[in-house]
């Protein structure tokens, strides 16, 4: 079996006041970075602290953060978040000068999805619209192939796995992609509470199943993701890494009652893979198995 990728998101939305082992400055992205690759993860992923930022200004935070890991690790993975505004550009034409500043990966999210909290009649709160469509879809498509940079695809609905194998059929997915299967938990994103409002799937053995049959015959790396839950006390990164393949974890992720550090869950994934007999892949091994740009 091919060494295990680990991905890390280091901060996603998740405030201090939840959790405050959250990187959120460039100075604390840069030391959780590079701690996380000493740790076990080969790629990177982290938001900056204003949604508000796009185009060159997003650039420039972010690689306030990104450069100082790129000097010492010329070996890193790094990828960062959709920017706020309207419209595609302003969303994601950001990751042209990211990659041109040496950036690996960008954002692909191929769908849309409610996003929401629970109110206090149990049923939907505080919600927004994730969307993408299929132009928007078709747009990052080609932004990801000219500015070579490898699609880290969201999966956030099972619909979303099925554009991106229709896109994959059609030799139209760019190199480098990598499926991030996302099954929704116990505990709501937005405000880190328990919650009966959720998307996608749950984080279980038949769900996983769902979704690898849905990949049956796709040459796509894929890899676990449990948003407001934990991937590795939910059983599912374990099932992950038997079954061939990678883990996602994170603070911007992760739901429950422990206040965890990204260390301390990269190390938890770690054990899992050593007593399953998997080695770990290193940044360059993950690039390769990925089949990223140059």
């Amino acid at each position: 079996m091919q060494p295990l990728i680990i991905e890390v998101a280091l901060n996603g939305g998740t405030p201090k006041s939840r959790n405050p082992n959250v990187p959120v400055t460039p100075a604390e992205i840069t030391a959780a970075a590079l701690a996380a690759f000493d740790a076990g993860a080969a790629i990177v992923r982290s938001h900056i602290d204003s949604f508000d930022m796009n185009g060159d200004a997003a650039v420039a935070r972010y690689m306030e953060g990104y450069a100082p890991v790129l000097a010492a690790r010329p070996d890193a993975v790094l990828w960062g978040t959709v920017a706020g505004g309207k419209g595609v550009d302003a969303r994601f034409g950001h990751y042209r000068g990211l990659a041109a500043a040496g950036v690996r990966m960008g954002a692909f999210d191929p769908g849309s999805v409610n996003l929401g909290s629970e109110g206090e009649d149990g049923l939907p709160g505080m919600s927004i619209v994730y969307s993408t469509s299929f132009r928007e879809i078709a747009w990052l498509a080609d932004m990801h192939s000219e500015a070579k940079l490898g699609p880290g695809i969201a999966i956030y609905e099972p619909g979303w796995l099925r554009t991106v194998l229709a896109y994959e059929k059609a030799g139209r997915l760019p190199a480098g992609a990598f499926v991030k299967l996302y099954f929704n938990g116990r505990y709501n994103f937005i405000d880190g509470k328990r919650s009966n409002i959720a998307f996608g799937l749950p984080p279980t053995r038949t769900a996983l199943d769902a979704y690898l049959e849905l990949l049956e015959g796709s040459a796509l790396p894929w890899a676990v993701a449990a948003i407001g839950d934990c991937v590795i006390d939910t059983g599912i990164a374990r099932l992950a890494i038997e079954r061939g393949g990678h883990v996602r974890v994170g603070l911007e992720d992760f739901g429950g009652e422990r206040v965890p550090t990204n260390v301390g869950l990269i190390e938890e994934v770690v054990a899992l893979a050593q007593a399953a007999g998997r080695p770990i892949a290193t940044p360059l091994q993950a690039a390769e198995i990925l089949g990223l740009p140059q």
